[in-house]
């Protein structure tokens, strides 16, 4: 019987980042810098203690293979990325769950810094795919995931977390894409040097419309904004189905779109 092949390493995984103005990124270890993260996700998410990660799960996913990656800047934390890991058809990967940046220090590409790291991190391990989930209707998150990281999404999860008391949920069902981050493919290179990702599309690619506004619309009229979700839940599931992936989004008068293509999987797609 032949030896399972070992995971590619591109040498050892880094402890900490060169700093970039001012911002250093780097591992968190000690329960201080736990609690940290802790604070940051009530100020972000302000969701109710129910519906927080307790201190022992940060410890968990740093010591078993995940990562909690902390942004710095004079030793106070800015932000922070907690990810666990997880396996799938016989490889590692890291199942991303929570990235978060204090209000203060957004736009400043500090989210940027922490994936970077994070990519880094990872292939020093032999690991090659990084997941995680965000919400469709916040086109903001998918721009940067698709347009600036090289992300794709081929599922979508109804109400994935359930019913959440974070207000930026506005009561709605938990719907989320799955980014798939290939962290060794040619569209992710060419992202992370600011090149577009891809060819130009394909042309039998579909577009989803997600319209201006809809995120203000969880507020102001929560039955409109349930609409509208729902509608994009059953184009995403039925596009999905056919074997499409969501890899771009672009923006038009109405707001922005979704660019779906056919993907025949990893290493046989012509985006890949």
């Amino acid at each position: 019987m032949k030896a399972a092949p070992k995971p590619r390493s591109q040498g050892p995984a880094p402890t900490y980042a060169k700093p970039c103005n001012g911002i250093e990124v780097r591992h968190c270890h000690t329960l201080e810098e736990f609690e940290a993260c802790s604070r940051m996700e009530r100020e972000v998410w302000r969701s109710a203690d129910i519906d927080r990660l307790p201190i022992p799960l940060y410890v968990v996913a740093a010591e078993t293979g995940g990562q909690v990656l902390g942004a710095f800047e004079d030793q106070h934390l800015i932000g922070f990325t907690m990810a666990i890991a997880g396996w799938r058809d016989r490889k590692p990967y890291l199942h991303s769950h929570m990235t978060a940046v204090q209000y203060a220090y957004r736009d400043r590409g500090i989210g940027r810094l922490l994936k970077l790291f994070q990519r880094d991190d990872a292939l020093a391990r032999g690991i090659s795919l990084i997941e995680w989930t965000f919400d469709p209707l916040v086109t903001k998150n998918a721009y940067f995931n698709f347009m600036r990281l090289g992300a794709i999404a081929r599922r979508y999860i109804p109400n994935a977390y359930g019913f959440r008391s974070s207000p930026l949920h506005g009561a709605l069902p938990t719907d989320r894409l799955v980014a798939q981050w290939h962290l060794r493919s040619p569209r992710v290179r060419r992202a992370l040097a600011g090149k577009r990702p891809g060819p130009p599309f394909h042309k039998k690619c579909i577009h989803i419309s997600i319209p201006a506004g809809v995120e203000d619309l969880k507020a102001a009229d929560p039955p409109k904004a349930a609409q509208i979700q729902s509608e994009i839940r059953s184009q995403f599931t039925r596009w999905l189905a056919k074997k499409y992936a969501a890899i771009a989004v672009a923006p038009t008068q109405e707001g922005v779109d979704y660019i779906l293509e056919p993907w025949k999987g990893v290493g046989a797609g012509r985006r890949l």
